[in-house]
């Protein structure tokens, strides 16, 4: 596995790649509408409506960073991931020791502020990530052992583990879980590319609903009613840097594959700010609670700031040139209709932003979503679900940005 592969995987955590620090020294009191979001490497929450803006810090040592994941069905308690410092960097190559990093899994309940250690029993490896919540008893993790990664399936203590994947059969990742809580869906990179998949939550019966060798199929997420998985299809051959993308829809049993968009029309890699504050990640779609797809679809000629450098090693996962005069352009926030392909624009400014990393609350009352101007760190911002009423609630720590927005369930 490359280092984009192993960084995908942190992406894909959740729908919306989260990233930062957490246990909070105060109590956290649960309520409807609010949100984790992300800022200056922080993971920070926020009530919709601007109010409550709290940074998350936890007193436990030698982490360096933190990554909320899946919440429980209590919506109470919440999967963290926590990284020791990398032991990769100058000198140290990638390949061979960001995986000797040591991680950790944490049980976090945000009424009670209680951090709780799990997937501590009969340890694999140092290298834990989780990839998906099956139930409240039972979680997918990737564990990499002499930089082979796999998934297996185990007790949220960590005992009773059972291999999900097969090692060197390539690594799923962007996993998620059907409705009915029977089958998961996910891309799997390996040696004949990105390719959709779905089986059983235990690894079994596996059906491909996607692939091939020019294209990058990415990311997967169930419709409300579990008929569909969307997920992205980048061209890869011809944008190396993963730019742009087309959104597709495929039945779970293999039966039909769907391309919505035209003319790779989401903006997929997402990349952001200045040489003082840059971001990047992957910008997913998602599924509104009638069914309807939000993504970011870009301006006609639109182009980021930060042009990739493909003659290059990637050294960095970023591996991007400040080029802020060829900037212009951006993207629109729209709702897309599965049933007669039409397409609702929610966003629009003049001049033109970058609007994207949208989803809908899940009592669908209120959508958010992130704003940034070109060579400028993202804004978090909310509307009503047709796009109406549009707000800032927060640009993050010191206004330096504030990204990867999630909303907390509604309990």
């Amino acid at each position: 596995m490359n280092r984009r592969s192993f960084l995908n995987s942190l992406t894909c955590l959740s729908a919306a790649a989260l990233s930062g620090c957490a246990h909070n020294r105060h109590q956290v009191r649960h309520s409807p509408s609010r949100l984790f979001f992300t800022s200056a490497g922080k993971t920070c929450l926020i009530h919709a409506d601007g109010s409550g803006f709290r940074t998350l810090e936890f007193d436990v040592p030698n982490q360096a960073t933190w990554q909320p994941g899946p919440f429980l069905s209590d919506g109470r308690r919440v999967v963290f991931l926590s990284m020791e410092p990398r032991r990769d960097g100058p000198g140290r190559p990638f390949e061979e020791f960001y995986t000797q990093t040591p991680t950790h899994l944490w049980l976090y309940d945000i009424d009670k502020g209680s951090l709780t250690e799990i997937a501590t029993r009969e340890r694999l490896a140092v290298f834990y990530t989780p990839a998906l919540l099956v139930s409240d008893e039972r979680i997918l993790v990737q564990v990499v052992r002499n930089k082979v990664g796999q998934i297996f399936s185990m007790n949220l203590d960590g005992a009773d583990a059972r291999e999900f994947t097969r090692a060197g059969e390539g690594l799923p990742y962007g996993l998620s879980l059907s409705p009915d809580g029977r089958r998961v869906a996910f891309h799997l990179a390996s040696p004949r590319g990105y390719e959709i998949w779905t089986c059983d939550v235990d690894g079994v019966n596996r059906v491909r609903v996607a692939g091939h060798p020019d294209h990058l199929y990415f990311g997967t997420s169930w419709s409300p009613d579990g008929k569909w998985i969307f997920y992205q299809d980048c061209h890869f051959k011809s944008d190396p840097a993963h730019d742009w993308s087309d959104i597709c829809i495929g039945r779970p049993d293999g039966s039909e594959h769907r391309v919505l968009t035209t003319g790779q029309a989401h903006w997929f890699g997402s990349t952001y700010g200045n040489p003082q504050n840059r971001g990047s990640g992957s910008n997913m779609p998602s599924w509104t609670r009638d069914g309807q797809i939000l993504f970011s679809r870009k301006l006609p000629g639109s182009k980021v700031a930060w042009e990739f450098q493909p003659q290059r090693p990637d050294t960095d996962h970023f591996n991007r040139d400040w080029k802020p005069e060829l900037a212009r352009g951006g993207a629109d926030i729209c709702r897309l209709n599965l049933t007669d392909g039409a397409v609702t624009r929610l966003t629009h400014q003049e001049p033109p932003v970058w609007d994207f990393r949208s989803s809908e609350s899940s009592g669908g009352r209120q959508t958010a979503f992130c704003r940034c101007e070109n060579g400028e760190p993202p804004a978090l911002w909310a509307m009503n679900p047709n796009g109406t009423k549009p707000r800032l609630l927060t640009r993050g720590i010191d206004g330096r940005g504030a990204d990867h927005p999630r909303w907390l369930p509604d309990v």
